[in-house]
Order: structure tokens, then C-alpha cells, then sequence
């Protein structure tokens, strides 16, 4: 725990010293996103609201608020951008001085989800993309849910009971919610990004496709379908929760991103650690060994740690060259690996 509160203190001076501009945004560059990670990684390592990062912030936020409800820039991110500034108004609504703009927000996501105009039937029902209409991909949609369960709405919602079904098509497990072309050609139980509608050629990607045409599973999908799952109220019974919990074993790995290696590597950490927390797992049981997932991957990110208090990924797809966003990301997932006594203490579990 001490290394733990040793390496937010250091991420938290880096992004308030050298992270944050004037107008208290993150990469304005990049719309709300950042900023709003920033924010929600602050709080929930236990940042006051009167904290300079935290109230610049929020109001550098509240200047991405659209009349339409969403909250973003230019829109081409608008439904992730939104969810994510309601994880950072949600943890700073306290008071319910942001009730307004989560309930706005809340409107303008569902209206965002793929339900009209596609029967159930329809591989993209319940789904969710970057920009809304078009392709949706299963990020986007376990971000969806994460936002709707944050402002409130139970898991039975028709709006996360549909982005369920989606989000069952992504996994690799034949039947039980998966109806797609793929459904038996990969049953590992993990999860992938987006199903195509049409016919893939295997030799186009091996990252991507199996030999005999499968979609291969990877660690930031898996970890957040997990993680969706339990949102939408499913319980370790169920074959699809336990398929997944069987991949995180077989592929436990707080060094990589399974089956993506240093890829997108912060966004894993984030999700492996809010996945594992959501699915009350305090170890992984991998290889005959019990692993205490919070120590190894306190242990894993504080090695990682620049000395200016940050942390940044050498390979720059997804965008985690920036500090700013691996830094968020690397803090948000520290939040999930307080020991049980320190999270009582901070967050009433």
C-alpha cells in the first residue's frame, strides 16, 4: 500500500504540475477524454473537489457540455468522450451539483445506442461506436455501460440488457449469446473488438483472425467484456461470465497485453484492474499459483514510472505516447488495487 500511495502521489504531481494547461484541460487536442480521465483518476485516489487539479478540471469540462446533452469536441468521439466525462461528473457529484448534466448526458447515450431501426437479430443491435451511428465495437459499449451504471441505471435496463446482447456477440464461446459466423471457431472464452458482417480472409491479419477464420481474444476486450458483464447483472454462474474467468486465468499477465504485447498496455492495466475489482476476485488463480493481482500490478506499474511521476507507452498506437493518457490510466487502475482497509476507508466498501 505504500508503494502504491508513493507511486498516485508522484502521477498526481505530474499531472498537475506538467499535465494540466492554464484552462485546467488535459490534451485539449483530444476533446474531453483526457481531461475527464484525469479528473476521474484524481478523485477516486482521493483528490478533493477543492484540489486545483481536480476543480480546474471540472470546469474545463463543463465547457465541452453540448446542448444536445453530450459532452465532447468536435463529436467525431462524442459517445466515448461523453462517457467518460460522466464517470468524472458522476464521482464529482457529491452534492448534485452536476445532476443536471448526468441526466442530459444519460439522454443523449441512449439515444446513441444501436437499438432503432435494428431488429435483435441484427449482428450491431445494442451496440455502441465512437460517433454513434455506423459500426459500434465492443470499447465503446462497455463503455456505455459503465457510464449508464454511474448514473444510476440498474443493470436491467433495456438499454444495458441490449447492450448485453452485443456485447455477448464479441465473445469467443460457441452458443450462449454469441450467433455470429465466428461463434465456433474460437472458444477460448475472450473477447474481441468489432464483428464483421462480411466474410474475413484469415491471411489479412494473423493479430486479428485465426487460421480457420476465427477472431482471436485480446486483453483489454476480455477484461472489459468481464467487466460488462458483471455491470449487466450477470453472476459467476453464468457460462459466458465463466468462460471469461477461465481466459483471465489461462492468460493472467500484468507484463503485457495479451495477445497485443505493449499495445494499448495502459488502457489494459485499467481494465484488467476495474474487470477483477468489478468481479469481487481479490486473486487470479494461474498456472497452480494464486496470484494477488493488486500486488503485482502495484509492483508492475510503480517499475514502470518515469521519474517525473508518469507513465507513457514507447509504442504510440491508441494514442499512449501521451503521458497525459497513460498517466490517467495508470492511476485509475491503482484506485482499483487499494487493499481492502484502504478502500473502506476512501470509498465506504
Amino acid at each position: 500500500e505504500k508503494t502504491r500511495q508513493q507511486a498516485v502521489a508522484k502521477g498526481l504531481k505530474y499531472l498537475e504540475e506538467k499535465g494540466q494547461a492554464e484552462d485546467g484541460s488535459f490534451t485539449s487536442r483530444a476533446g474531453a477524454g483526457i481531461t475527464a480521465l484525469a479528473v476521474t483518476a484524481a478523485l477516486r485516489n482521493g483528490q478533493s473537489l477543492d484540489s486545483p487539479l481536480v476543480s480546474k478540471g471540472l470546469k474545463a469540462l463543463e465547457k465541452y457540455v453540448q446542448p444536445d446533452g453530450g459532452i465532447y469536441g468536435g463529436g467525431r468521439l462524442k459517445n466515448y468522450e461523453t462517457c467518460v466525462a460522466v464517470l468524472a461528473f458522476s464521482e464529482a457529484n457529491t452534492k448534485g451539483d452536476y445532476k443536471k448534466i448526468l441526466a442530459d448526458a444519460q439522454k443523449f447515450l441512449k439515444a446513441m445506442q444501436e437499438i432503432d431501426g435494428r431488429p435483435p437479430e441484427d449482428l450491431w443491435y445494442g451496440g455502441v461506436g465512437y460517433g454513434g451511428a455506423g459500426r459500434p465495437d465492443l470499447s465503446n459499449t462497455t463503455f456505455f455501460v459503465e457510464a449508464l451504471r454511474a448514473t444510476e441505471v440498474g443493470p436491467d435496463d433495456p438499454a444495458i440488457q441490449a447492450a448485453l446482447v452485443f456485447i455477448s456477440r464479441c465473445q469467443n464461446l460457441d452458443g450462449e449469446g454469441n450467433d455470429t459466423q465466428f461463434a465456433d471457431k474460437n472458444t477460448d472464452g475472450g473477447f474481441y473488438y468489432e464483428i464483421p458482417k462480411d466474410e474475413i480472409n484469415p491471411a489479412e491479419s494473423e493479430e486479428r483472425f485465426t487460421p480457420n477464420g476465427g477472431i482471436r481474444s485480446y486483453g483489454t476486450m476480455s477484461y472489459s467484456g468481464l467487466k460488462s458483464m458483471v455491470f449487466a447483472g450477470l453472476t459467476k454462474n453464468d457460462p459466458r461470465v465463466e468462460a471469461v474467468l477461465d481466459w483471465v486465468e489461462k492468460t493472467y499477465d500484468v507484463e503485457a497485453n495479451p495477445g497485443m504485447g505493449n499495445a494499448g498496455l495502459y488502457y489494459y492495466y485499467h481494465t484488467f484492474a476495474s474487470a477483477l475489482k468489478a468481479a469481487g476476485l481479490s486473486e487470479v488463480e494461474s498456472g497452480g499459483t494464486a496470484h494477488d493481482w493488486k500486488a503485482d500490478l502495484i509492483k508492475e506499474l510503480a517499475s514502470r514510472q518515469q521519474e517525473d511521476g508518469s507513465w507513457v507507452n514507447d509504442n504510440n498506437r491508441w494514442f499512449e505516447n501521451d503521458p497525459n493518457l497513460a498517466t490517467s490510466f495508470a492511476l485509475m487502475a491503482l484506485s482499483y488495487a487499494k487493499p481492502a482497509t484502504a478502500a473502506s476507508e476512501t470509498d465506504g466498501e
